[in-house]
């Protein structure tokens, strides 16, 4: 694999992450430093470790975990956005409290958004990748987008209100609903 392949790669597995980040920019409306980089970092965190678990696996029993992970992402990201479309209903719009983002919360969202990674990493043990660079440029381009697209998000949910929820949540659902049918 090439180096521009392997930037591609890494732009492509971060999307998931940056769509996240923007649905949760979405929704904080003005997010503190300190959650976008635990966003951010979390995100750039297991979109980096992901590949090397799916390289590890590969040799296990990389078929029986391939058939199972859509559904597991799917399930994830639609629960995930159903209850952001569900406290979208719930909230008083003149209520101005701004959320806080946590490990509890993100670590679903970052398992979930870096699933895929995993089923790339299989595939550097094939093509004889080597993993350490690979993953460090797949982390930090994650992180870096991610950490961008909080800050995007905030803004366009400053002028959204309660619609940045709704869209925030409907964009976990596609993208749950995407990594599907595949």
């Amino acid at each position: 694999m090439t180096s521009f392949e392997l930037v591609v790669l890494a732009f492509a597995l971060a999307m998931d992450a940056v769509a996240v980040s923007l649905a949760e920019g979405l929704q904080l409306r003005r997010p503190r430093w300190r959650d976008a980089l635990l966003l951010a970092g979390m995100f750039g965190l297991f979109q980096a470790l992901m590949p090397v678990l799916g390289w590890v696996l590969a040799f296990w029993f990389a078929d029986a975990v391939s058939a199972v992970t859509p559904w597991i992402a799917f399930t994830m990201l639609t629960l995930i956005g159903a209850k952001m479309l569900w406290e979208s209903f719930g909230a008083d719009e003149e209520e101005d409290v701004p959320s806080v983002v946590t490990m509890r919360s993100v670590l679903p969202l970052a398992i979930a958004t870096s699933i895929d990674a995993a089923a790339v990493g299989v595939t550097f043990g094939v093509l004889e990748v080597d993993v350490a660079p690979a993953v460090l440029l797949i982390g930090v381009v994650t992180f870096v987008l991610s950490l961008g697209a909080v800050f995007l998000g905030s803004r366009v949910g400053e002028r959204l209100g309660r619609g940045a929820t709704v869209v925030g949540g409907l964009i976990l659902i596609g993208i749950g609903v995407r990594v599907l049918l595949g």
